[in-house]
């Protein structure tokens, strides 16, 4: 069934009004959901949670809230979670540990409030709320620094195994070199390794971890980029192949500036243009697979893709 987000958000705001804590609760989640599903609401959906946040007491309601406040991805909303990143009940802070990878929060500096409340928030004596702030802080979030760090390697020996595993993954992305022998126990599990393992594997690119990759079945989620990470015969062709791109398009189009960038906590290269962040790029790896391996073809994709323009 389609949701009729308008309706559900209306419906959901005059639940908010309730005297009943249970259908207080129930008009954050029929906003959250509304918020969730069509991003046209979102800013009047968050308003809505937000005129809540301030007098609602009750904690059943200020877990969903958080849960809510998430969903609509509303930086106005990080004061409100930091607050309740602090809240006497351990729901509540979950909640709240888990929504602050909103913008505002996730793409912010170490010192931003949201980053402190979460590295506050690993360290939680709650083990649910330590695997929830620490996959944030490490897989959400790409804030980094001494303190994010810090927080993550702490995890590493937390005796909750879902939060241990989360600290490893976020140093991995941060590709710190403390994270492959622990990125090889994961590796190692009898039981398999998560598909989040790969990821950070893919990440950090280490070639001691290509044994143990090499055990998985390729055609296994997540497997199969994470070897040619790992693998330096490979990632050094790559490379390669990315420089003969760049050159390819320069020749080309030199007034597209090419340029190749790779983000710390993201895996792959990326070919961009100028000094714009927000101009259309290209993953590399998906560009030249496009061009049978070709770097000269992909320059020439490059170049269909951007018509010059003629000014009369």
């Amino acid at each position: 069934m389609v949701m009729n987000t308008a309706a559900a958000l209306a419906h959901g705001a005059e639940l908010l009004g309730s005297a009943e804590a249970a259908e207080r609760a129930a008009g954050c989640d029929l906003i959250g959901k509304a918020a969730d599903r069509d991003e046209a609401v979102r800013e009047e959906a968050a308003t809505a949670l937000l005129g809540l946040a301030g007098p609602e007491r009750d904690g059943s309601v200020l877990a969903r809230l958080a849960e809510a406040l998430g969903r609509a991805g509303d930086g106005r909303a990080v004061p409100v979670l930091v607050e309740l990143a602090g809240h006497p009940e351990a729901a509540v802070r979950a909640e709240a540990a888990f929504a602050l990878h909103l913008d505002g929060a996730a793409t912010a500096s170490p010192d931003a409030p949201g980053v402190r409340a979460l590295i506050g928030l690993t360290r939680d004596p709650d083990p649910v709320v330590r695997d929830r702030a620490t996959f944030t802080l490490g897989f959400l979030c790409e804030a980094d620094g001494p303190e994010v760090r810090a927080a993550l390697w702490e995890r590493t020996g937390d005796e909750y195994q879902d939060a241990r595993e989360e600290g490893v993954r976020g140093l991995a992305r941060r590709r710190d070199p403390r994270a492959v022998p622990l990125l090889r126990g994961l590796l190692a599990d009898p039981d398999g390794a998560h598909v989040l393992t790969f990821g950070a594997a893919e990440i950090l690119g280490a070639p001691e971890l290509l044994p143990l990759l090499e055990e998985y079945d390729p055609d296994d989620h997540g497997v199969a980029a994470a070897l040619a990470a790992c693998d330096p015969v490979r990632r050094a062709r790559l490379e390669d192949d990315a420089w003969t791109l760049v050159c390819a398009v320069e020749r080309l189009r030199p007034d597209l500036a090419p340029a190749l960038w790779a983000a710390r906590c993201e895996p792959g290269l990326t070919l961009g243009f100028g000094d714009d962040p927000d101009a259309p790029c290209y993953d590399v790896a998906g560009l030249l697979a496009r061009a049978g391996g070709d770097p000269d073809r992909a320059a020439e994709l490059v170049e269909s893709d951007h018509p010059v323009i003629i000014h009369a």
